[in-house]
């Protein structure tokens, strides 16, 4: 296994854990932290409303982070140096161009 499909299962994982902290929230106060009653979990609802806010920027910052250090770590088959496209258009480039030779005109008698 490559070291791009490591950070892309990792860059999965966190994906999906993103997106299940954000579903939890409720942007107007009425998510996870309005069933909760009492002190029961986490130490309550505003430390909740805490825990899910900070998970959230961890989660955004090491999802960041991966995609900059797969970008690095990518030199795969399918990069711009094995295109075709790239090859063929490099390809009369790199053929010497031959000179054109011209060859004098013939000189015409001016007419009287």
């Amino acid at each position: 296994m490559s070291t791009f499909s490591i950070f892309l299962v990792l860059i999965t994982i966190v994906c999906f854990l993103l997106i299940v902290v954000i579903m939890v929230q409720n942007p107007k106060g009425g998510g996870l932290s309005s069933t909760i009653s009492g002190t029961q979990m986490l130490g309550g609802v505003q430390k909740t409303t805490d825990f899910l806010d900070k998970s959230t920027w961890t989660l955004a910052t090491i999802l960041i982070a991966l995609i900059l250090l797969s970008s690095l770590s990518f030199t795969g088959s399918l990069s711009d140096t094995d295109s075709k496209l790239i090859e063929k258009t490099e390809a009369p480039a790199n053929t010497p161009a031959t000179p054109v030779q011209q060859t004098p005109a013939p000189a015409t008698p001016a007419a009287k």
